[in-house]
């Protein structure tokens, strides 16, 4: 691990609201890696090359957010499983003069839904059914991740626009897992939420607010687990629906801290590539995690 002076940064567009800076600045202290900063930057795909190649030595990575998970794909490595595989990267690190590229994303929300089972002392069972509300790039790392879990044997993929990703059923039949996909509208999607095990929305702002108020309109209750990878607003009105009919609700700031965990030990080399590629791979680092939720915890 490098104690000198090295520079870090999230990238996307817009980028403001991004709390990245908070989580990797509360790491540094934890590491005693004074010399070491992390900044936002506004950057949107035409930018990102010309960025890329300003660089210099003192860089040691960068978090992508949107639009650039895929726009960073021909500039590094694909250096972890789910990068390879989903072709979506949130996590850049240079060393030794190459680009490696990870995906923990999927790593943050499977860590998420285990860090929430063990603490209610939940063993999670098999031939578990999931939902994913959204077709975009987090919900390839949601599908990848239920597929990290294990036990998962069907998905539901429930979009306005549900043929508009076939990849997704392309990741789940190379894992054996089955993916059907339905319309929000569809009138099966809300029973098939309510029976679900384990449910990530990954709908940004307020776009499933609609589907929340077809829930509590429905008034039945649901079972599983929801993941809402949204964090502003917190909660949002899904959560709280979810919730009030008697399901466990978690915060996009969950699965922010535990892919923020995996960035910071990637890029300070306290990490190997393979870590992140299971949930388990890897035994948490409890004083880090616990320096990182109890800055986002102030911050929210």
């Amino acid at each position: 691990m490098n104690n000198g002076p090295r520079r870090c940064a999230v990238l996307g567009k817009p980028i403001a609201h991004s709390l990245s800076p908070l989580l990797h600045e509360a790491a540094y202290r934890a590491l005693g890696l004074d010399g070491w900063s992390y900044r936002r930057i506004e950057m949107d795909e035409d930018g990102l090359a010309a960025f890329l190649g300003s660089l210099d030595g003192g860089w040691a990575g960068l978090s992508l957010t949107m639009p650039l998970k895929r726009t960073i794909q021909p500039h590094g490595a694909p250096a972890n499983l789910w990068a390879r595989e989903l072709g979506v990267a949130n996590t850049a690190v240079f060393a030794d003069g190459t680009t490696k590229l990870y995906n923990t994303d999927v790593y943050g929300i499977a860590r998420a839904f285990s860090h929430a089972a063990a603490a209610r002392g939940i063993q999670p069972a098999a031939n578990r059914s999931a939902v994913i509300l959204g077709n975009g790039n987090t919900a390839t790392s949601a599908l990848a991740a239920y597929v990290m879990m294990g036990g998962v044997t069907h998905v539901t993929i429930a979009a306005r626009h549900p043929q508009r990703n076939p990849g997704l059923a392309e990741v789940g039949a190379r894992h054996g897992v089955d993916v059907t996909a339905v319309a929000f509208d569809d009138a099966h999607a809300t029973a098939l939420l309510a029976d679900a095990d384990l449910v990530v929305n990954t709908i940004p702002a307020n776009g499933a607010d609609a589907v929340a108020r077809r829930l509590a309109e429905a008034g039945g209750a649901v079972r599983g687990t929801l993941l809402d990878v949204v964090y502003d607003p917190r909660p949002t009105e899904l959560m709280k629906v979810w919730e009030r009919l008697g399901g466990v609700a978690l915060g996009g700031e969950e699965m922010l801290l535990y892919q923020a965990v995996a960035q910071v030990l990637l890029m300070t080399g306290l990490a190997a590539d393979d870590d992140f590629d299971a949930v388990d791979a890897r035994a948490p680092h409890d004083a880090l995690e616990r320096a990182m939720r109890e800055a986002l915890e102030e911050a929210l």
